[in-house]
């Protein structure tokens, strides 16, 4: 872990506090390593492990380079999953929340038109998956010509699940002059390949040298098992562990179904994600696993590859993936953040092959351990019983501390009734110890609009505001509904 401080970066103070009520202490290495040279406006590779804080690594000077008087993106930040462009678009608002910068989120299933009128907004950064931007690309509907920064995230799954060629289309399209940011936990040859072809002269940083086992702080062990006998040894598994946290991975939606579905049955709460879900479904169950509302999560790998959870103590293998880097990015959901954790593969017979794969690729031969017997099952039952009658403790959002000095504000009035940001500044900033640096992202939409007012200002402005007129218009303020 680096000695360094985030102050040791020129950073401005906007960054700096947000990073601070973030609980950002000190620079992980792949922070300490990449953030200095971002700020030098260098391209990039960097191959790092899942969980080793990349989405900071590249955020945090993304924010910092950003001018918030722009208008149009200066920043696109390309993701191969939905869920991991949310978690992103999150990252960089928490991160640029002082300096009042705007992130937009365009991912498949989601309204276009709504996308498109956020687009229509002030936006700073885009964070995106390469089909639904390319769409808005070819529709004319996503300017690029200011895009001075771009960010490929998890580039090794964007070639695995077939975006790189999109991935290459869209860059065609930005402009030349720009800085390239690439992350990746491995480097393929074709995510080298393309590296050669969009950078210049790019620092190559490698955090871990062996791809993903690097992680002492993972236990990892195998047991042998027949397809029949998975669920009963799961649910003895289960009680003798007695996860606080644990994601069950299978291979297929139907898998996932069958697994969630014997959880129900046997009172286990839990909750399930895959692919074959609505998209609005996965977010929510996504936020529910992370406040700690259920303790298990049975998932295919959409839920593998950079969703960040905090506290996740297991990772059970109902089913091997089919590739090692699979294994590598489903087990780095646990012994994150200097926290142990445990992965646990269930093998049966005929997957000889997949595990001399992974075992091969991860440079270890799996420790193998034995089914848990009916005694240490009977004697962990109690205090497996005792643990499912407790409901788990919700876990602090992230940003609640960012959170408390901000509230959010919402106006009735909006592009309809002829209003800019300009016009609520210039009110807002007339109130009485009320000033510019007090007023945060403003999104005007037709018929609305919501402000968020920072450094506990808010409820004085929204008493004065409940009086006060914006360019001669008496509009009905309120605290926004989330």
């Amino acid at each position: 872990m680096s000695e360094q401080s985030f102050s040791d970066y020129q950073l401005s103070e906007e960054i700096i506090r947000a990073l601070k009520d973030l609980g950002y202490e000190k620079p992980t290495e792949v922070q300490s390593r990449v953030v200095p040279v971002a700020l030098e406006k260098r391209d990039l590779t960097v191959k790092s492990r899942t969980g080793s804080g990349k989405t900071a690594a590249f955020g945090i000077p993304v924010c910092e380079l950003v001018e918030w008087e722009e208008n149009k993106p200066q920043a696109l930040i390309l993701t191969p999953t939905r869920e991991l462009a949310v978690q992103v678009n999150e990252d960089i608002t928490n991160i640029g929340r002082f300096k009042r910068i705007k992130a937009t989120s365009l991912y498949g299933k989601e309204s276009f038109s709504k996308q498109t009128a956020q687009l229509k907004q002030k936006t700073h950064v885009i964070v995106g998956t390469p089909g639904r931007v390319m769409d808005h690309i070819e529709r004319g509907t996503l300017e690029l010509e200011r895009i001075r920064y771009l960010v490929i995230d998890e580039a090794d799954e964007m070639l695995n699940m077939g975006f790189i060629e999109q991935v290459e289309k869209i860059i065609q399209k930005l402009p030349k002059e720009r800085v390239t940011l690439l992350f990746s936990a491995t480097l393929p040859k074709d995510v080298e390949k393309l590296c050669h072809k969009i950078m210049r002269n790019p620092v190559d940083i490698e955090i871990a040298s062996v791809p993903g086992a690097a992680n002492t702080l993972i236990d990892h062990s195998l047991i042998a098992v027949k397809e029949g006998d998975k669920p009963k040894l799961l649910l003895d598994l289960l009680v003798v562990e007695n996860p606080d946290s644990c994601i069950i991975f299978g291979r297929t939606q139907e898998q996932v179904d069958r697994v969630y579905q014997q959880l129900d049955r046997l009172g286990i709460r839990s909750g399930k994600i895959h692919g074959g879900m609505e998209q609005e479904d996965r977010f929510k169950v996504m936020n529910e696993f992370r406040k700690g509302t259920f303790r298990y999560l049975v998932a295919t790998d959409v839920a593998a590859r950079g969703i960040d959870i905090d506290n996740i103590t297991h990772v059970i293998h109902y089913d091997l993936p089919q590739d090692a880097e699979g294994y590598v990015h489903r087990s780095g959901r646990t012994g994150r953040a200097g926290k142990a954790g445990k992965a646990i593969s269930f093998a049966t017979p005929n997957e000889d092959k997949f595990l001399a794969n992974i075992e091969g690729y991860i440079g270890f031969e799996i420790p193998r351990r034995k089914m848990p017997s009916k005694d240490e099952v009977l004697l962990r039952q109690p205090a497996f019983e005792k643990k499912q009658s407790v409901q788990p403790a919700i876990k602090k959002d992230k940003n609640e501390q960012l959170n408390k000095s901000i509230m959010k504000l919402y106006f009735n009035g909006g592009k309809n009734k002829k209003l800019r940001a300009v016009d609520f500044v210039g009110t807002l900033a007339r109130i009485e110890g009320v000033t510019a640096e007090d007023i945060g992202i403003i999104t005007i939409q037709d018929s609305v609009t919501f402000i968020e007012i920072l450094n506990g200002k808010g409820p004085h402005v929204l008493e004065v505001m409940k009086n006060t007129t914006v360019k001669g218009k008496q509009l009905k303020v309120q605290i926004a509904k989330e």
